[in-house]
């Protein structure tokens, strides 16, 4: 179970380019793979005839087929001592080997080769005896081990998620979770309520604090919280403990009507936020820290603040966040097309929001063997419950999209916005990083899938400022922020020196250290040499013109899609 939780929060969603995918682009690669299966008879009579070698050997008992030592899907014993299921894993894989063989020497471009493969791996994945009770030999001695209530408790964990998770395979149990009781304590009060945003202010843990406050500006399509785990998880209380004033942006679960709100609404909400930060705390300066699609915000933020000469921006972190993208980034990447980003944003506009849960499936249908098939075997073959894990309940409660902020996102990704000097306008300016020249310390995930570290990486070289800080940690992509000291897994890689940083994350990578523990202290060092001299802690939270209002974490995160 332990592995089962670690594999997921591997794969937790996040808002990027893949919300431009469409059917018609999934189709497109299929209608691909059958042009080319019509195209060349001779070819596919020829890997035919290789396909039917194999299973004769499989039926005489002598094929020498065997999964690789790595796939979890056959490490069942009975894989390799009952003769029935090696052969029923054997043609599984001779299939798969035949499907490969016959891709590579398709007559497509990369492009196509990579959609074409891409594809083809989820069919292949969804074929897998292991999906099923006759080809599962653990499923079946569960049932027989249990008199047959394993199988009971999985058609009750089916019918629960047919009936109250909108037919998807559920990936946690929410049940021992609640907001506010055992996620998301820590002390504070929201400070600021508008029709975006509730502002949140924590309370102070020890007698002195740093002059300079830290906000936090998370993601527009997950719950702010993901700051606020657990007291073990907490960057907030880290950060509390620390001395730092810490303040985080809660934002609302946009409605159907709310469809219009756009990139420049929520970077006026973040400059909002960050102006009654500095009343409340009498700060000339605000160090801000955001993660994903809120550090593309901040950073479009930073772009318009240094446009128009506003200098309360101080230190800026960028967690796990992407800049300067590519295609060939992301594994799906190659699946999205020009006219697929025109539909996705066609269609959503005519709905006004996209649905959290519609988002939340279609990635996990992109990465099926990790978020969908895993859980199919454990909750419906096995009849056990899924994880109780706090990262994966938070990732479950997914929020809206407004159609007009994923169409400024995608703006962003067809554009290269941010890489461009002057070049693109968006939220009333031209963009230019060149003009930020606040100092910037930057996160990299070494197994994220969502925002690969190298992609990150590209983004030291945007900016003005002359102080840049790259730090790789080990692990994904939400495990890569929540890496709290005394993690014994935890490690991360810094440049050995304080030079420049290279031009390619390459020759970065070349001249790191690798380092145990979590990145947490690191970074905390580098955002208290910015956050200005210590003072005493203030005695209660907000000021006369933000008084408290609801307790921390606010109304905001409890609302569903």
């Amino acid at each position: 179970m332990a592995k089962l939780e670690d594999e997921a929060a591997q794969h937790t969603s996040a808002l990027g380019p893949l919300v431009g995918l469409t059917r018609e682009d999934i189709f497109g690669a299929v209608a691909v793979l059958l042009r080319e299966t019509a195209s060349d008879p001779a070819r596919l009579m020829r890997h035919s005839q290789t396909m039917g070698m194999d299973m004769i050997k499989i039926m005489t008992g002598k094929s020498e087929i065997a999964p690789d030592p790595k796939d979890k899907r056959f490490k069942d014993p009975a894989w390799q001592f009952n003769p029935f299921m090696r052969a029923g894993a054997q043609y599984y894989l001779a299939v798969q080997k035949g499907m490969s063989n016959w891709l590579e020497e398709l007559e497509l471009d990369d492009l196509e080769k990579d959609r074409a493969k891409f594809i083809s791996t989820i069919i292949i994945d969804s074929l897998a005896p292991t999906n099923t009770l006759i080809g599962n030999p653990t499923a079946q001695k569960m049932a027989i081990d249990s008199g047959g209530l394993s199988l009971i408790k999985g058609l009750k964990n089916a019918y629960d998620d047919m009936v109250h998770n909108k037919g998807m395979v559920s990936q946690v149990n929410k049940t021992p979770f609640k907001i506010g009781e055992n996620i998301a304590i820590s002390k504070g009060a929201v400070v600021l309520r508008t029709d975006m945003f509730e502002l949140v202010q924590y309370a102070p843990t020890t007698d002195k604090v740093y002059a300079i406050p830290q906000l936090t500006i998370p993601p527009q399509i997950n719950k702010m919280y993901i700051n606020d785990l657990s007291p073990e998880k907490s960057v907030v209380k880290f950060q509390l403990d620390n001395g730092i004033q810490t303040f985080v942006i809660s934002w609302k679960n946009p409605s159907k009507d709310q469809g219009d709100w756009d990139m420049a609404d929520y970077v006026r909400s973040c400059r909002e936020a960050m102006e009654a930060v500095a009343k409340i705390t009498g700060s000339k300066k605000v160090n801000v820290s955001a993660g994903c699609s809120g550090g593309q915000t901040a950073t479009m933020l930073a772009s318009k603040m240094a446009a128009d000469g506003d200098d309360l921006l101080g230190a800026l972190t960028l967690m796990v966040c992407v800049l300067h993208p590519q295609q060939n980034d992301i594994e799906a990447g190659s699946l999205i097309s020009d006219n697929g980003l025109k539909l996705a944003r066609r269609r959503a506009s005519k709905k006004g929001i996209i649905k959290g849960d519609d988002l939340a499936r279609g990635f996990a249908w992109l990465r099926p063997n990790d978020l969908i098939w895993n859980y199919v075997i454990n909750n419906y073959l096995l009849g056990q419950d899924p994880p109780a894990f706090d990262v994966l309940f938070w990732n479950a409660d997914a929020t809206n999209l407004s159609a007009s902020l994923m169409g400024d996102f995608l703006t962003i990704f067809e554009t290269l916005a941010f890489t461009k000097k002057g070049e693109v306008e968006m939220v009333d300016h031209k963009i230019d990083l060149s003009k930020v020249t606040s100092d910037l310390f930057i996160l990299g995930g070494v197994t994220d899938h969502i925002t690969p570290w190298k992609a990150t990486y590209r983004s030291t070289k945007l900016f003005g400022s002359d102080d840049v800080t790259y730090v790789l940690s080990h692990s994904g992509h939400m495990q890569a922020i929540l890496n709290p000291p005394g993690n014994p897994k935890a490690r991360y890689y810094v440049q050995k020196d304080d030079g420049k940083l290279p031009e390619t994350a390459d020759k970065w990578l070349k001249g790191t250290e690798e380092v145990a523990g979590s990145w947490w202290p690191l970074w905390m060092e580098w955002v208290q040499e910015r956050a200005g001299d210590k003072k005493k802690a203030p005695k209660d939270l907000g000021n006369k013109s933000h008084k408290p209002l609801d307790p921390a974490p606010g109304l905001y995160v409890m609302e569903a899609c």
